[in-house]
């Protein structure tokens, strides 16, 4: 028997899309004026999430209550601690819709998040502890973005601050000049949490079974380094990087057959990624751009026995240019093209040599305390879309709630197009203190 992968194991997955912009990483050392004057300062957020996927078989997919909690201060060496609690009742009932895994890793969660100490030796910034480390801020997409891990039980829709996994590191930023150098050290590194299979987005068939996940041991050869170089030229905000890794995404190896089905195990590779981000300010628009080499990565092969582990080596360049225009009242239209080429390709990917997208962001005020925004991501080979069109209304400067709809449609091998039995209404309550 020749097994075929009916889809690509999220091979794109770093081109994959999501809920919001991702925002631009906090300078060192500097936490709040409250921490400055060495003060404590305290605050969080508590979130309710509701949502029924109307998609395939109509069910609950989210009654989620989340508290995250944070406390920053210090004087010469400032500090901040952050975790963060979830529970979801739709994963407390035995609805006989998702397995006991499943339930068992969605019901709750406790996260350590970002917990640093910050501090200076002369001209040079160094900050210690579990971190987020964010070198891309494109709308919705993953490229330069590459230290981060994410937590992909619900795909790419929570917005990026909640999608990001923080990573055990040491930074070490120096200024001279215009230029700003970053290294970074990762000695226990993070990955994607995808979840267990026959969880509501996990990125394999349904059919396939899915051995226990190898994640690399603790050792000095299994950690994470790389470093990065910005600066402003004639107006523009260029940057360039190199990182080599555990990549944080899982890549699935073929392991035989069980019961007739295909079996894999999930392991991590390890990469090397070499990049750069482009900003300009026109006045009238915002120009951004990224690309990012990687070199070590594997791919499951359409007819799995033609491979060692059904799997192919294949270098490959994301790239990704978009503009940003104000528009409409008070809001934005924000158009990208973004795209992946294989450099030495190989047809038993199922992929072609190139495959692109295109994204379209549209965001107005309505009214005083409303807006609505609508973001529309399709995977132009494929034909496969996401369309998020959502209100939001902002009930005081601490409340806010949205309603919003995640559609899923086109080819069952393409990235959205397979989760097009997912679709989904949702509404999200957040208050800050």
């Amino acid at each position: 028997m020749k097994p075929k992968l009916r889809c690509g194991v999220a091979a794109l997955a770093m081109m994959a899309c999501c809920g919001g912009v991702a925002a631009a990483d906090d300078d060192l050392p500097g936490l709040d004026e409250a921490a400055a004057e060495g003060g404590v300062k305290t605050g969080g957020v508590v979130q309710f999430d509701l949502a029924r996927t109307y998609g395939g078989k109509d069910h609950w997919s989210m009654a989620r209550a989340r508290a995250e909690v944070s406390a920053t201060g210090g004087d010469s060496v400032k500090w901040k601690v952050s975790g963060r609690a979830d529970a979801d009742a739709v994963f407390g009932i035995d609805s006989g819709f998702y397995p006991d895994a499943v339930r068992r890793d969605q019901q709750y969660q406790f996260d350590l998040r970002e917990t640093y100490a910050d501090f200076s030796v002369g001209e040079v910034d160094f900050r210690f502890g579990r971190q987020h480390i964010v070198w891309g801020e494109m709308v919705g997409l993953f490229f330069a973005d590459v230290v981060s891990a994410r937590d992909l039980r619900t795909f790419y829709l929570p917005d990026f601050e909640q999608l990001r996994i923080p990573q055990w590191a040491t930074r070490a930023e120096y200024y001279f000049g215009e230029t700003h150098a970053e290294l970074i050290w990762i000695p226990v590194p993070s990955y994607d949490r995808i979840g267990k299979p026959g969880a509501e987005f996990y990125p394999m068939p349904r059919e396939a079974r899915i051995l226990g996940e190898v994640k690399p041991d603790n050792s000095l050869g299994n950690t994470n380094w790389g470093g990065r170089l910005s600066r402003m030229v004639g107006g523009w905000d260029l940057s360039g990087f190199y990182y080599r890794s555990l990549d944080v995404s899982q890549t699935f190896y073929f392991t035989g057959l069980s019961g007739g089905q295909p079996e894999f195990q999930p392991r991590h590779e390890r990469i090397s990624q070499l990049g750069g981000t482009v900003t300009k300010d026109f006045g009238d628009f915002v120009l951004k751009g990224e690309a990012v080499h990687s070199r070590g990565r594997k791919f499951n092969t359409r007819n799995l026995v033609d491979a060692p582990n059904g799997l192919v080596d294949q270098d490959t360049i994301d790239y990704v240019a978009g503009v940003d225009i104000p528009a409409f009242n008070d809001g934005r239209v924000n158009l990208q093209y973004f795209a992946r080429r294989m450099l030495d390709y190989d047809a038993r990917t199922g992929f072609e040599r190139t495959e692109g997208g295109a994204s379209v962001l549209l965001a107005t005020r309505l009214a005083r305390n409303w807006q609505a925004e609508a973001l529309y991501v399709s995977m132009l080979n494929r034909n496969d879309y996401m369309f998020r069109p959502k209100l939001i209304w902002s009930a005081d400067k601490n409340l806010r709630v949205v309603f919003g709809v995640d559609a899923f449609g086109g080819s069952s091998t393409g990235l959205f197009g397979r989760y097009a039995d997912r679709d989904r209404v949702y509404t999200e309550a957040r208050w800050s203190f």
